[in-house]
């Protein structure tokens, strides 16, 4: 079973209703023993870094969350604010992150003149730059595929090694990550139509993998 975790900051619905489409068994949760069942890990999010962050420790299952991803090694997908809560720090906020991934979220930064008339935040359909291959992404990288954004923040990856791909909004900037079992999106796979079905396919089959 796919948990999508419910901690008052996603988009559940859309998420549960794609992943009810590629045919994975799934649910939303704040339940612990739910949870410990998991096969795949969903953290969705939109919203404030620091809202984020205390609304995911308000529900008492950081130790459980940490225990599955890191230790038992359970594949997890975060999506928009869920992937920013994957790092370190933001400039959005003072709260710590989940600090899974060595990096921090900044603001984009539109001061030079070369960016002028740029609007934040970014918002619309983008091609993606895939950096390494993932079980989570189409090998046949096809060159029309393209993913909804809405956002204001990016993230700044420590190591190059954990950028899975990146997009350009004025300058490029890492909208997919991945470590070891762990992928994060800044785009909305479950808005994005059939490239997003095909991405919840690709985790759907991950998890059918680890199971």
């Amino acid at each position: 079973m796919i948990v999508v975790i419910d901690y008052g900051m996603g988009n559940c619905n859309s998420i549960v209703n794609m992943f009810k489409k590629v045919g994975a068994p799934v649910c939303v949760s704040s339940d612990p023993q739910t949870l410990a069942t998991a096969s795949g890990i969903v953290l969705p999010g939109v919203g404030a870094f620091d809202n984020g962050m205390k609304k995911l420790r308000q529900t008492g299952l950081l130790a459980q969350i940490e225990d599955a991803v890191l230790r038992r090694k359970i594949p997890f997908l975060g999506v928009c604010l869920g992937m920013h809560l994957l790092f370190e720090s933001s400039e959005e906020g003072q709260e710590a992150g989940l600090g899974w991934i060595p990096g921090k979220v900044v603001r984009f930064n539109f001061s030079d003149s070369k960016y002028s008339g740029l609007k934040i935040p970014h918002m619309g359909w983008n091609r993606i730059a895939e950096q390494k291959d993932s079980p989570c992404i189409d090998s046949t990288r096809d060159e029309d595929r393209r993913y909804y954004f809405v956002h204001s923040y990016h993230v700044l990856c420590e190591e190059s090694s954990d950028v899975l791909a990146t997009t350009t909004y004025g300058y490029d900037f890492a909208c997919a990550v991945a470590r070891d079992n762990i992928f994060g999106f800044q785009f909305h796979p479950e808005k994005s139509h059939r490239y997003g079905f095909q991405l919840f396919q690709k985790f759907n089959e991950l998890v059918n993998g680890y199971a």
